[in-house]
């Protein structure tokens, strides 16, 4: 569990409704389900028709990860990088299959075994590199659905206040049904304008952040494989490790 991330969220919505108190607003005035629903629904509404629903539903399937992250395999894959190295000079590129079918992870699996199946190092690293091009460009077009939303929700908001606004004139004659009116108008805004920037913007760069790590680990171990396959200097592999370890 990422307890940063769960602070975050508290602390935003703690702000807001102890600015409320402090000007002496009343907590409640702030839950307007209309509003909510004008936004909330609205904005998932526009995020759908520009998006196909497979997408929209991995980038839905993605929010967990900013509360639970994956975990570093940094460290890992650099244990694994020497076995590979240490099993292809010592035993042959043929060795390696066995750590290919132990493999679990997809990518390494599809390097390993383009090396067993002896394909050229040039033509190895252009397969990895259009296999690491799909794999980015699924995930960031799945992590663009919260920058959308993040895009959409604030006009939608203010979409809701011109409805509030409109349910005031429509009751100009009746005093006990302009409150109302006047609520959802100025929540909408809230919610709309909130939602952006305090859960929306956030969860979009927290999980591209999360895509690019995972890219970096592939484009290393791409690189790796190359290496292998080309029987490059043991001084080379150390690099990559080195490369792949370091804090970003």
């Amino acid at each position: 569990m990422d307890w940063a991330s769960v602070a975050g969220v508290l602390v935003a919505l703690a702000g807001i409704v102890i600015g409320q108190s402090l000007e002496g607003g009343k907590i409640s005035s702030l839950f307007q389900p209309a509003a909510f629903a004008i936004v909330v629904v609205g904005t998932f509404g526009a995020v759908l028709l520009q998006t196909r629903p497979k997408t929209l539903w991995r980038g839905l399937r993605m929010l967990r990860l900013v509360f639970a992250p994956p975990a570093d395999t940094r460290t890992a894959l650099a244990r694994d990088i020497n076995a590979w190295n240490l099993a292809a000079r010592r035993d042959g590129l043929l060795s390696l299959e066995r750590y290919m079918l132990a493999s679990k992870d997809k990518f390494n699996t599809k390097g390993l075994r383009l090396i067993v199946d002896g394909i050229a190092p040039d033509k190895l690293r252009q397969l990895l590199d259009t296999e690491i091009t799909a794999y980015e460009t699924e995930e960031r077009q799945a992590v663009r659905i919260w920058e959308s939303a993040a895009g959409y929700s604030p006009t939608i908001g203010i979409l809701g206040a011109v409805l509030g606004l409109i349910h005031v004139m429509e009751n100009l004659t009746d005093p006990s049904k302009l409150g109302a009116g006047i609520a959802v108008a100025f929540v909408s805004t809230i919610y709309g304008v909130g939602l952006a920037n305090l859960f929306f913007y956030p969860i979009a760069n927290k999980l591209k952040a999360i895509v690019t790590q995972a890219v970096h680990q592939q484009e290393i171990a791409a690189a790796v494989f190359y290496d292998i396959a080309t029987g490059d200097h043991t001084r080379v592999i150390d690099e990559r490790i080195a490369t792949l370890l370091r804090e970003h």
